[in-house]
């Protein structure tokens, strides 16, 4: 799936991107470190990877987690 960095934090290495919908989705360091990457800036396409929705301990979905954050690539 492709997405546009939104936000990041080069200290905790963790941010969020906005899908083509425009809806935000966060990520942690575990996903941007399973990249590879070193920086990223607000603007970048990226490709990502994430979970399907998962059900939290209520019964309540949990929504899409981003396990990987890379460079979009042609």
């Amino acid at each position: 799936m492709q997405a546009t960095a939104y936000t990041f934090d080069s200290r905790t290495r963790s941010g969020s991107v906005l899908l083509d919908d425009g809806t935000p989705l966060p990520f942690d360091a575990a996903a941007f470190d399973a990249g590879g990457l070193r920086l990223l800036r607000p603007g970048q396409r990226v490709r990502i990877e994430c979970t399907e929705a998962a059900t939290g301990a209520e019964g309540a979905p949990e929504g899409r987690r981003i396990t990987l954050v890379t460079l979009q690539t042609l």
